[in-house]
């Protein structure tokens, strides 16, 4: 039996918070994080081409700008909406890792390995680099440059939750990054043929150059089955260097928070060198790698995880402000064009040299 004093909170009897508040204060936004992605999968029965992720982040922004539900998604459901958008964000990236292991990897040989390095390092450098010459706010250049190099979203919000970036940020970087994903399913396999690359080079090349690992499937498939599967392979090496990315993200940050004395003594809050979400992600890619994983567990854990991560680009994208992005559209839309162009040009020089 609990016993409530003047001033007290109420807890259980173990002594953890009560559940209550906790609920009334994240259940409307969950609850519309859910129906957004019930949503999702409706729009990827009716129109298949359209990927479920990216389905997410756009009825996000969509219930965002309806007159009627905007009152609900900047009250009530604002606080759901943003646990969705980062700590189920942190678990869709945990279960992300069960899609490959290091045999894999090392497959593909380690001039392809090297290759996909060379793209990311690239990609990730020149974009962040050009993102701030252009001046674009707070931690966009980042966001956009690790969500082009890597694996789209789910890359933007490991690094978000490493440099606790703002929300209106992380969901103006993944509206982009999504955008020129999307586009990718349409545009890439058009320039196959012109391109002279055969099944097994149009794969790597999408696996190199496209986002999310939903629109690398999508794009891949239309070269056949052995692009699909090399494009799948290579999009997954990408992924896998997520964590050195992630950490490095956090070593950088920890060194500009500690770099002056008066930092030091006033015990600036630093980020973990390699955070925990990251360390769950690393170790379903060892016990992938090391456990015959029965097939069953894995497609439960492929379902799991697009649904995490499709409720949280779903609270992501209720977070965009339109008229604010239109003010730094013209910047942020170079940005992206540039490093789309970027990441595409140096992987498919990439491929030629490797294959």
């Amino acid at each position: 039996m609990t016993v409530r004093t003047a001033g007290s909170s109420t807890e259980s009897p173990a002594g953890s918070p009560a559940f209550g508040p906790a609920f009334r204060r994240n259940g409307p936004g969950l609850a519309l994080a859910a129906l957004g992605v019930a949503a999702a999968w409706a729009v990827h029965q009716l129109i298949p081409a359209i990927p479920r992720l990216t389905a997410a982040v756009v009825l996000g922004v969509a219930v965002a700008h309806v007159p009627w539900l905007r009152p609900l998604v900047k009250g009530p459901a604002k606080a759901g909406l943003s646990l969705a958008g980062k700590r189920l964000m942190r678990a869709g990236i945990v279960l992300l890792g069960l899609k490959l292991s290091l045999g894999d990897v090392l497959g593909l040989g380690w001039a392809t390995v090297a290759m996909v390095f060379a793209v990311v390092t690239a990609t990730f450098f020149g974009t962040l680099w050009l993102g701030r010459k252009l001046g674009l706010r707070g931690d966009q250049p980042l966001l956009i440059a690790t969500g082009y190099s890597i694996c789209g979203a789910s890359a933007i919000g490991a690094v978000s939750q490493v440099a606790e970036s703002d929300e209106e940020d992380v969901a103006t970087s993944v509206a982009l990054v999504t955008l020129c994903g999307t586009l990718a399913i349409a545009v890439l396999p058009l320039l196959q043929h012109p391109l002279g690359l055969g099944g097994v080079e149009f794969g790597r090349w999408v696996g190199a150059s496209v986002h999310d690992v939903g629109q690398v499937v999508a794009t891949a498939q239309t070269g056949g089955a052995d692009a699909l599967r090399e494009a799948v392979l290579v999009k997954l090496m990408r992924v896998v260097l997520l964590a050195p990315l992630t950490a490095g993200v956090a070593l950088a940050l920890i060194r500009r928070r500690s770099g002056g004395k008066a930092a030091r003594e006033s015990g600036a809050k630093r980020p973990p060198l390699v955070p925990l979400f990251v360390l769950g992600f690393l170790a379903m890619i060892v016990l992938r790698t090391v456990v015959t994983v029965p097939a069953e567990v894995l497609t439960l854990a492929q379902n799991g995880q697009e649904l995490l991560l499709a409720a949280a680009l779903f609270g992501l994208g209720s977070a965009v402000h339109l008229p604010t992005l239109a003010r730094t559209g013209g910047r942020v839309a170079a940005l992206g064009l540039a490093s789309w162009v970027m990441v595409a040009g140096v992987s498919y020089g990439g491929v030629l040299l490797t294959t």
